[in-house]
C-alpha cells in the first residue's frame, strides 16, 4: 500500500472531488447489526452448532438474501428468519417471528452516532473541494440516515447504489464529470469502497473501522498505474492532505 506523505502546511491538494462512503465511515452502523446478531444467537441457543458456526451460517443466509433482495434492515430480517428456519427444529410461530424481528428494532431507532470529528472535517473540506456521498443499500433507509445525521448540506450530490463495483464507479465518474486524477473514494470497506474504485481508475483512501461488516472484508489491492492509495487512521486526518 502506498502512503502519500503529509504535505507541508499550505501545500494540500487543491480542488479535488471526494467521494465519501457513509456507513462506518461517517457514522456508526455495523455495531447495531452486531448487537442484533449476538441477541439472535443467544436466543437460538443451538445445542449442536457453536456460536461461530451459527454466525457462519447466518453469513451465508445474508449473502443469499442480499443477492435476492438487496441491502438494508428488511433484508437482514429475512436473513435472521431464514437462519432460524434452517438451524432450529422449532417451528417459526408468530411469537418466535416477532421475537426475532424485535432484535432489529434498535437498528432503525438508534440516533445517528457520527464518528469523531466527521462534521467539522466535512465542514472544512467542503469549502475547498467537491464532496459527493457514495453509499449503497436501501434508498429510503440511507436517505433517512443522511437527513438525520445533519450532514446533507456538505454534499453537492448523493448516490445510493444497489452495489458498489467498478462499473458503478465509472458511471458516477462519467455523470459527475470526475477527473480520475483528482478524484478520491474514501471509505472503510476494501470490498466496496477501495478495491472497486481503484479498479475503475479512481484514487482511494482507506480508513479502517474496528467493526467493519464481515462480508465487506477483503485484502486491499495494490494500486495500479497512476492510481494512488492512502490509509489513514481517522476521518479527521483527511485535513492533512486536502
Amino acid at each position: 500500500m502506498s502512503l502519500i506523505p503529509t504535505p507541508p502546511p499550505g501545500t494540500r491538494l487543491s480542488r479535488q472531488t471526494l467521494l465519501v462512503d457513509a456507513d462506518d465511515t461517517l457514522w456508526e452502523n455495523n455495531i447495531y447489526f452486531e448487537r442484533a446478531i449476538t441477541a439472535f444467537i443467544s436466543y437460538l441457543d443451538h445445542q449442536v452448532h457453536t456460536a461461530e458456526e451459527v454466525r457462519e451460517h447466518l453469513n451465508a443466509c445474508e449473502r443469499a438474501t442480499i443477492a435476492a433482495h438487496g441491502y438494508g434492515v428488511h433484508s437482514f430480517r429475512r436473513s435472521l428468519i431464514d437462519c432460524f428456519e434452517h438451524l432450529s427444529d422449532l417451528p417459526i410461530t408468530p411469537e418466535r417471528h416477532a421475537r426475532i424481528i424485535s432484535f432489529t428494532d434498535a437498528i432503525a431507532a438508534n440516533e445517528i452516532e457520527l464518528l469523531p470529528e466527521v462534521d467539522t472535517t466535512l465542514s472544512d473540506l467542503q469549502q475547498r473541494h467537491r464532496l459527493i456521498m457514495v453509499t449503497k443499500g436501501n434508498l429510503l433507509e440511507q436517505t433517512d440516515k443522511l437527513e438525520r445525521s445533519g450532514l446533507r448540506p456538505f454534499f453537492s450530490a448523493v448516490e445510493v447504489l444497489a452495489e458498489k463495483n467498478p462499473a458503478a464507479y465509472r458511471d458516477i465518474a462519467s455523470r459527475h464529470q470526475c477527473d480520475p486524477a483528482s478524484t478520491w473514494m474514501i471509505g472503510n470497506s476494501p470490498r466496496s469502497d477501495i478495491n472497486p474504485a481503484m479498479a475503475a481508475g479512481i484514487n482511494a483512501i482507506f480508513i479502517p473501522h474496528d467493526f467493519t461488516w464481515v462480508l465487506e472484508h477483503e485484502v486491499v489491492d495494490s494500486p495500479a498505474g497512476d492510481v494512488q492509495l492512502m490509509e489513514l487512521g481517522s476521518f479527521a486526518e483527511l485535513l492533512g492532505y486536502f
